[in-house]
């Protein structure tokens, strides 16, 4: 066996374990495929919802399944070791319980922002222009709970304008303060700009200044211990995307800071 026989051997097997190593690729090369599961804030069901069908139509045989919920309840799913893909926030603050923990592979991206409103019936029969009237005697409010994203950004605009009122419910997630409206339990509610936008049939939106002091930030992050991250990536990319985008704004969201 001469030494240019075996000098070519080698160079073949080499050859051919490089062959075979790009064919067949790991995990993290794989087209995207099986089961994404995203956890997201309650406040993204709409457009979510929407962009799930449109990435299973983008990659037949997927399926997209979601946790809609409060960002802080979420969090603690998956810091718990709920099984989750992705994690999309309401807010940056709700999102660091998730990186701190170390459960993000990756650092979050800003995927849409979002801005309150008060949330009135059809008409705005109790005559509603601001934040200040929400405090008149007899007024039923209905606020989200200081730990959700949508209770902290209404702390935040009812200190701007200096009104201190006590709510007649503190709800866990945005979605909960909108079904006390839709039932007519209560006169107002400080809820999202796409929240009414997505009733506008029974609801009308009461815009106010204090609500720039109190915009939320929506991240979103591929978790560590994805059990699909090709999917995962898949989705937060088709999210993140120029169509994605398209989604979330027609819904009322605005573009982050960096589109």
């Amino acid at each position: 066996m001469t030494t240019r026989w075996i000098r070519a051997a080698l160079a073949g097997l080499a050859a051919l374990t490089l062959s075979a190593t790009g064919c067949g690729g790991g995990a993290d090369d794989e087209a995207p495929g099986g089961t994404v599961t995203v956890f997201a804030a309650a406040s993204l069901t709409e457009p979510f919802t929407k962009l799930g069908r449109d990435y299973e139509a983008a990659h037949p045989g997927t399926r997209v399944v979601f946790n809609f919920a409060g960002s802080s309840a979420l969090a603690t799913q998956v810091t718990q070791g709920a099984p989750a893909d992705v994690f999309a926030a309401a807010s940056p603050a709700t999102m660091t319980t998730v990186t701190d923990a170390g459960d993000a592979a990756g650092t979050p991206a800003v995927l849409a922002r979002n801005q309150l409103v008060i949330a009135v019936p059809k008409g705005n029969p109790d005559r509603v222009a601001g934040l200040a009237d929400l405090a008149r005697p007899g007024m039923k409010v209905a606020l989200c709970a200081e730990q959700v994203p949508c209770g902290a950004a209404a702390k935040a605009a009812l200190a701007a304008a200096g009104v201190r009122l006590t709510p007649a419910t503190l709800e866990q997630d945005v979605k909960g303060a909108l079904a006390k409206m839709k039932l007519g339990e209560v006169d107002a509610a400080l809820v999202y700009r796409t929240d009414v936008r997505g009733a506008a049939e029974a609801l009308d939106a009461v815009e106010f200044p204090e609500s720039a002091r109190a915009v939320n930030d929506y991240p979103i992050v591929v978790l560590k211990h994805a059990g699909n991250p090709a999917g995962a990536r898949a989705f937060v990319d088709h999210v993140r995307s120029d169509a994605g985008l398209a989604v979330l704004t027609a819904a009322g969201f605005q573009a982050p800071p960096s589109r």
